[in-house]
């Protein structure tokens, strides 16, 4: 089960932790320097591949001298995004003649099988929503 906590501050800032403690500022207006609420999904989505196919090519024998890993995706409507689109920067390492068709592989098997947000986003997993106690109807 995951979980976390996104708080409003008493300076009305917005601080999201994990049950590990992790904590980052978001955005609430994507102003600033701050992550906003997308670009948390597009980190999420990119980071998912990258720390699950970085190393699996490492532990095949090849890893990548750079492995960078990006996602773009733009508003189709005013509260929707479109495609996102998963995108890696890589240098391969020298003398190495079988590392880009392992990197390749393992990359498209990890964006369709392995990263759960990934997988998450393209099959559309529901959101619930629990408005807690303390909201009693009149």
């Amino acid at each position: 089960m995951y979980e976390i906590k996104v708080e409003r501050t008493d300076d009305g800032r917005y601080i999201a932790t994990n049950e590990r403690g992790a904590r980052i500022e978001v955005s609430g207006d994507g102003q600033g320097p701050n992550f906003s609420p997308v670009e948390l999904l597009l980190v999420a989505a990119a980071g998912c591949n990258i720390v699950t196919t970085e190393p699996l090519t490492a532990q095949r024998g090849h890893r990548m001298t750079r492995l960078a890993a990006s996602a773009t995706a733009e508003k189709i409507e005013r509260n929707k995004l479109g495609p996102v689109t998963l995108g890696y920067s890589v240098e391969l390492p020298e003398g190495d003649a079988d590392a880009e068709k392992v990197f390749r592989d393992v990359a498209e098997r990890v964006e369709e099988r392995h990263c759960t947000v990934s997988r998450s986003l393209r099959e559309g997993t529901p959101v619930n929503l629990d408005l807690g106690p303390g909201l009693d109807e009149d």
